[in-house]
């Protein structure tokens, strides 16, 4: 999965309640066009261009897979969804709300209707303070300069004002209270696309099982029976070196870390693979090893049907995935709902994701962080 591309939006309104105006854009954002990453304060700013009501105005960074033209496409929706009425006339003029695409990552683009980096933002003031807050490690593509040498040199000596502090909707997802989380689901239920998204977006440390390296995984699925004990114990091998050694190199810089499995995975398919003879002698080698193993202080199982599952096999067009059955994965759910059942774990939170796309619709991966932050909260309760 590519990294996230980061986007700067800048927000205004001088029409109507400007604060609540900004807020809702905000939130539509978050929910539509890609992850709130960092908010600016909210200045209070004189019309550029004008002469109207004085505005307030904002900066935000996102995270999103989408192109800059998809962005511009979204954000313009935004903006009408909110009462922003843009007239025919030549010049500047009130708005309830105003949304500029800023910069795209560091690239340029120059098109009829969109300008990357905006071109006038080296000489607006209400744009860079609030971009300045952000603490960007970015540079103007063209200019050659950061933010903080842009407003040094920025001819607009208007005068600008804090008024508000706007909370990032990520800061209410209390994810970095725990050192190490896993996230566990079957075969196609998307796990190491979430745990990488949330990883770029909460700046956690990532770990992802090396399943590509691993030269028996295509030969078990020809034939299992053959190879399913020296795929469970090459597969225990590497998560040992993984969830040993790799993992305190990473908490040593007392980074938090997730994951896209954890060490409870490996007893889970090998009970599904491996008849009762191999099953017993791979249970005795695990267990002398598992003291040595991290374990999870967060555990989140994401649960998706079978139907949907090889829809996202078939789609990811792995050729030795192909021909998984849904009764093979049927097994792996009932494994991993048993799992979930046992005492083994303290914190362990179960979303049901069947119906939800988080890594091509927004909105559903905001649900995604939602219910992740309900599993927390039930689970500071209990």
């Amino acid at each position: 999965m590519k990294n996230q591309h980061q986007v700067v939006l800048s927000l205004g309104s001088n029409q109507g309640n400007r604060l609540e105006n900004i807020e809702k854009c905000l939130l539509l954002i978050h929910q539509e066009v890609g992850t709130i990453i960092q908010v600016s304060k909210v200045y209070e700013t004189p019309s550029w261009g004008f002469e109207s009501d004085a505005f307030y105005n904002c900066a935000i960074r996102i995270h999103t897979h989408k192109k800059a033209h998809e962005i511009l496409i979204q954000v313009l929706a935004i903006e009408k969804q909110l009462g922003r009425i843009r007239l025919e006339t030549l010049g500047y003029q009130s708005r309830s709300i105003d949304i500029d695409l800023i910069s795209f990552d560091l690239e340029i683009i120059s098109t009829e209707n969109l300008q990357i980096p905006h071109p006038l933002m080296q000489e607006r003031k209400f744009v860079l303070l609030p971009m300045q807050d952000l603490n960007l490690n970015w540079k103007h593509p063209i200019l050659n300069k950061n933010t903080t040498e842009l407003l040094a040199t920025c001819p607009d000596k208007s005068s600008c004002k804090v008024i508000h502090n706007l909370e990032n909707p990520l800061d209410q997802i209390q994810l970095k209270q725990f050192r190490f989380i896993a996230f566990e689901g079957n075969i196609g239920a998307g796990k190491t696309s979430l745990t990488t998204k949330i990883a770029e977006d909460f700046k956690a440390k990532i770990l992802t099982e090396r399943f590509a390296d691993n030269p028996f995984l295509p030969q078990f699925y020809e034939d299992q029976k053959r190879y399913a004990l020296p795929l469970e114990l090459s597969f225990l091998v590497d998560r040992h070196k993984q969830l040993t050694s790799d993992l305190d190199k990473l908490a040593t810089h007392k980074e938090w870390i997730v994951a896209d499995y954890s060490v409870f995975k490996s007893l889970i398919f090998a009970k599904i693979t491996l008849d009762e003879r191999e099953y017993k002698l791979y249970h005795s080698l695990f267990e002398s090893i598992y003291k040595e193993f991290s374990k999870p202080d967060l555990y989140v199982y994401l649960y998706q049907n079978q139907d949907r599952l090889l829809a996202n096999i078939k789609k990811r067009g792995r050729d030795y995935e192909q021909n998984i059955s849904e009764a093979y994965l049927e097994k792996i759910n009932t494994g991993y709902l048993e799992f979930m059942q046992s005492n083994t774990l303290k914190n362990k939170i179960l979303i049901d994701i069947t119906d939800l796309d988080f890594v091509q619709n927004q909105l559903d991966y905001v649900t995604v962080l939602e219910k992740i932050k309900e599993g927390i909260t039930n689970l500071s309760t209990v």
